[in-house]
């Protein structure tokens, strides 16, 4: 099996650029831009926050151009990218995942005397040591209920319990409950936009139970954070949600293109041919530059198909005579937030040149 074909990905001012040493995480800042005002105005259009999910860009520099196009802080999936991010300045920061790790645990109630912090909960013996460690911190560490709302993952399964949990961590010192969330991920590949819709709102229903459950306790949800790229039109037009937590927008992959094609490619992985065979390429860049989870990379700006993905090559089928030993290509992967974890650094280009070297943050301690 060829795999996947390239030809309908447009091509990036990226594809010009010719990097020192391959395989290069490129960033195109003038797409990253244009995409980060885009999502901005949707997301002001339709009455939302938007919080970013800085998990898919691991940059303080594109954090604060989010930040500066009016979201109201970010979102991370982990500690050590909350703390990164806070170490570059960012005082708003939701982990929106559950943190059982004690010195991950006293390292966010640290930094939450001094920033808002706040991170999702589902279970109650997780609440309390979430209290005493903000207790002996000195600080207040903000919570989410997450519920479950179709992923089948993190996230309690009944309003009662979400009510449960708020109700808990409103009684412990240390702690202060914000609201909600979920994550409708079941719903962000659909390809079809009328059952993506129908999806959508009926995993968000699952979150208005929630919150109502909330309020019937006396706990108004400040916070209901959900969305992710392939349904923030969707999501954040939705009663009762208050801010969208879409990340991959700002630099978009063969994933996301499928549902969300407005945005534009802003990353790509710069490879050097190092052997041709026919109408076959093989490049130095395989599944430990591009990942290899979701979708398969695709070749940018140059009709092909995918042929394989191994650990340091891959392959593609492109016109005969296309390519020669050397030349470089440019290469959307299959999934950003994967391919950017593998990276130190993005070589970031503006105006067709490269202008910068951005270190790529919060990867595992």
């Amino acid at each position: 099996m060829r795999g996947a074909a390239g030809a309908q990905l447009r091509p990036e001012e990226t594809l010009a650029v010719d990097i020192p040493s391959t395989p290069a995480l490129v960033l195109n800042l003038d797409a990253a831009e244009a995409n980060i005002g885009r999502m901005a105005a949707l997301a002001a259009a339709n009455g939302c926050g938007l919080r970013p999910h800085a998990k898919a860009h691991k940059s303080p520099d594109l954090a604060r151009r989010q930040i500066a196009a009016g979201a109201v802080g970010i979102t991370t999936a982990t500690a050590e990218e909350a703390l990164a991010f806070a170490a570059e300045g960012i005082d708003d920061i939701l982990v929106a995942n559950q943190v059982a790790v004690p010195e991950k645990m006293g390292a966010l109630a640290r930094a939450a005397r001094e920033l808002r912090i706040t991170v999702a909960v589902d279970d109650e013996e997780n609440v309390r040591d979430l209290a005493a460690r903000a207790t002996a911190a000195g600080s207040v560490v903000g919570v989410l209920v997450e519920v479950d709302i179709g992923m089948g993952r993190c996230g309690v399964r009944h309003p009662g319990d979400a009510a449960n949990l708020a109700l808990l961590a409103a009684d412990l010192p240390g702690l202060m409950p914000r609201g909600v969330m979920g994550y409708e991920g079941h719903c962000i590949d659909d390809p079809d936009p009328v059952s993506r819709r129908r999806r959508t709102e009926a995993a968000v229903g699952r979150l208005s139970e929630a919150v109502a459950a909330l309020e019937s306790c006396g706990l108004p949800a400040e916070v209901v954070s959900a969305g992710g790229t392939g349904t923030a039109d969707i999501t954040s037009g939705l009663a009762p949600v208050t801010e969208i937590q879409a990340g991959s927008y700002v630099l978009m992959d063969v994933y996301h293109q499928l549902t969300t094609a407005a945005f534009a490619v802003a990353l790509t992985v710069r490879a050097t041919v190092i052997s041709r065979h026919g109408d076959l390429i093989v490049v130095d860049a395989g599944r430990k530059a591009l990942g290899g989870d979701l979708a398969l990379p695709q070749l940018a700006g140059i009709a092909g198909e995918t042929a394989f993905v191994h650990e340091e090559h891959s392959g593609y089928h492109v016109e005969p005579g296309r390519m020669r030993v050397g030349d470089q290509v440019s290469i959307v992967v299959g999934y950003a937030p994967t391919a950017v974890n593998l990276h130190g650094a993005y070589h970031v280009v503006a105006g067709g040149t490269v202008v910068d070297r951005w270190d790529v943050r919060g990867r595992y301690w």
